[in-house]
């Protein structure tokens, strides 16, 4: 699944030039976790959380992030929207998830390179009630699929050992 794209325009926080690089890396190795999950047939464990009701709403929750992360900080920032599109609803995103991601990879790629160092250490609130500086922000992103991968190779591996 990992492709490879066009080398990153320079930076000046080379910081979230790295933290955009790796939000692109563990998008992809969570969407091949993913695909290996739906492959075994896991089902997510029972919980109120909408999130989790499905395999289906887990990729759409984890890409849909990868959307709101990046319109968060380009708002907190100033910065022009980014235009990436909604998510595909979670009936559909099985199918469009591949392109979906590439969307979202692409347009992750420049809306952060002019901003100077100091601006990425400025705190926000986030939409759900947690200040954030934009660095940390980053690297919520980056650890967001990080995290649901894991849960879903502990899945995996828990299948795996009977």
């Amino acid at each position: 699944m990992s492709m490879q794209t066009a080398p990153l325009p320079p930076y000046l926080y080379n910081g979230a030039r790295s933290m955009v690089r790796l939000h692109e890396k563990h998008l992809r190795d969570f969407l091949d976790t993913w695909l290996r999950a739906r492959e075994a047939g896991i089902q997510l464990p029972e919980t109120t959380d909408p999130s989790y009701a499905s395999l289906d709403a887990l990729l759409f929750h984890v890409l849909a992030c990868g959307r709101g992360y990046m319109a968060w900080m380009c708002q907190v920032l100033g910065l022009p929207d980014p235009e990436i599109r909604p998510a595909p609803k979670p009936e559909e995103i099985a199918s469009q998830a591949s392109d979906y991601l590439e969307h979202v990879v692409d347009r992750w790629r420049t809306p952060l390179a002019g901003v100077a160092e100091e601006r990425f250490n400025e705190e926000y609130p986030s939409r759900w009630k947690v200040t954030y500086c934009v660095d940390a922000m980053m690297e919520h992103a980056v650890m967001h699929p990080i995290r649901h991968a894991y849960q879903l190779q502990d899945l995996l591996d828990q299948r795996a050992s009977g």
